[in-house]
């Protein structure tokens, strides 16, 4: 998706000149360093403007446009702490200006102070109510703090000011899309595209397409997008739209081209080893996700996928279990950290270390599910446990308590029969095995799990993005 926020700062409409200052002062070197300073902000050169406005701003403490400018030039230095100070104060000399208002704002908002820059954004507005810029910029700011209804009919009031603005029908475009209107949303990109053919626009048609359920239209645009841009995020929307409909192959090639590019981004690897997975390259799945784990340790996505690539592919075990206990280590109030540091060390010493400690990977399910009891998974496993041990009255109840959590897992239902067998209640096991082979006939449990796994990594993939952006 697109970087946001657009705020559409008014830089130098006041700030032509210090001709009064200068009168007054009678100092026409001060006039000339102040155009410097000017002359030199224009040209990109802000270092050096900086430099020459705080020489100049002990002659005159009280000038608005030099504490303005000043202003300003340290937020485009990126350097809001130094640069809010003198947008405030530029504030205080001219409080009807809505132009210092919407600067002060705008480097309030990028300093993490959404509630103060929201309260200038509105001042600007009920200065200027008829104002493209005030409109659009706290349109924009309600965009960035989620508020999409509030957002909608500014951005609406500045697209008639300005319809040619492209920025403003972009995030109106995105409002609308985000607020469930596709029809509009649709319409209105497919009009900025005849002005203005960029991939981030072919990149939220995709976003508006899979959402309207027209996979292939979908598809089509994330690659138009990808080709004119071939930005991680392009990448990663039409790697993960192919991954969502199941068209594994093709999701692989995305992704492998996104890795190369990008070989940094632990999103695109765990997309890549996701794809991987679920199109049967098992070892392959493990070592990208592995990779995953080392480009961002604490990524709780990437264990998911990596646990279950590490079923069908056991042979990197050492590796694997590693990555687990370092998880494990970083998180020790997690408890799927816990459950993956179990299965892992069962799953990787069980078939070559008969001396294996099970009370380890017991001690390590127990922590889990007092972590969270909820958590069915980690019952099934415990439940396992004593069941190979033959203490069917501690892995019933496991099994139980995860089926009350879970009544799809079909493997419970499987060891909860054959438990039942064991202890001799034929009645209850017969139960058990005709639901298990109702959901092994069905497969739709694991289909309808596999799919929600994979959306719910591409979307928080996406989300993450977004804010960060």
């Amino acid at each position: 998706m697109s970087q946001w926020p657009r705020f559409r700062l008014a830089l130098l409409c006041t700030l032509l000149t210090l001709s009064t200052f200068v009168a007054a002062q009678e100092n026409q070197k001060l006039d000339r360093q102040y155009q410097s300073a000017v002359a030199q902000y224009e040209a990109g050169r802000y270092a050096e403007a900086a430099a020459q406005l705080e020489e100049l701003l002990p002659h005159a403490p009280d000038s608005f446009a030099i504490h303005e400018l000043l202003g300003v030039v340290y937020a485009a230095l990126s350097q809001d702490a130094k640069a809010i100070p003198h947008l405030e104060e530029a504030v205080r000399l001219k409080p009807d200006s809505a132009a210092a208002r919407t600067n002060l704002a705008a480097s309030l908002s990028h300093s993490g102070k959404p509630a103060l820059a929201g309260e200038q954004f509105r001042k600007a507005l009920e200065l200027e109510p008829q104002g493209f810029d005030s409109n659009h910029n706290l349109g924009e700011f309600y965009i960035q703090s989620g508020k999409m209804a509030d957002a909608l009919p500014l951005l609406e009031r500045a697209q008639r000011i300005d319809p040619s603005s492209y920025d403003n029908g972009y995030d109106l475009a995105m409002a609308e899309f985000l607020t469930g209107q596709l029809a509009q949303a649709r319409q209105l990109v497919q009009a900025l595209v005849q002005k203005k053919n960029t991939g981030e626009l072919h990149d939220l048609l995709g976003e508006i397409e899979e959402k309207d359920g027209r996979f292939v239209e979908a598809v089509n645009e994330f690659e138009i997008a990808t080709h004119m841009d071939p930005s991680e995020d392009n990448l990663f929307d039409w790697g993960s739209e192919l991954l969502l409909h199941r068209t594994y192959d093709p999701a692989i090639e995305v992704f492998k081209e996104a890795t190369r590019r990008y070989p940094q981004s632990p999103r695109l690897m765990i997309g890549l080893g996701m794809a991987l997975d679920l199109g049967g390259k098992y070892d392959e799945a493990v070592r990208a996700l592995l990779t995953a784990a080392d480009l961002d340790p604490s990524d709780a996505r990437c264990y998911l996928f990596l646990s279950k690539a590490y079923d069908s592919s056991p042979s990197q075990g050492e590796e694997v279990i590693q990555r687990f206990r370092r998880y494990a280590e970083l998180q020790p109030e997690n408890p799927l950290a816990q459950y993956y540091y179990a299965l892992s060390l069962w799953k990787g010493k069980r078939a070559e270390d008969a001396s294996l400690d099970m009370k380890v990977v017991e001690s390590l399910l127990r922590k889990a599910i007092a972590l969270d009891e909820a958590l069915p998974e980690a019952h099934v496993q415990l439940g396992n446990i004593y069941a190979d041990q033959h203490e069917y009255e501690k892995s019933i109840p496991e099994y139980v308590r995860a089926l009350e959590l879970n009544p799809n897992l079909s493997d419970a239902h499987y060891r909860l029969g054959t438990d039942y067998v064991h202890t001799g209640q034929k009645d209850r096991a017969q139960k058990e095995f005709e639901v298990y082979q109702q959901l092994r006939a069905q497969h739709l449990a694991e289909i309808d799990k596999e799919r929600a796994e994979v959306q719910q990594f591409v979307y928080s993939s996406k989300a993450t993005a977004a804010n960060m952006h």
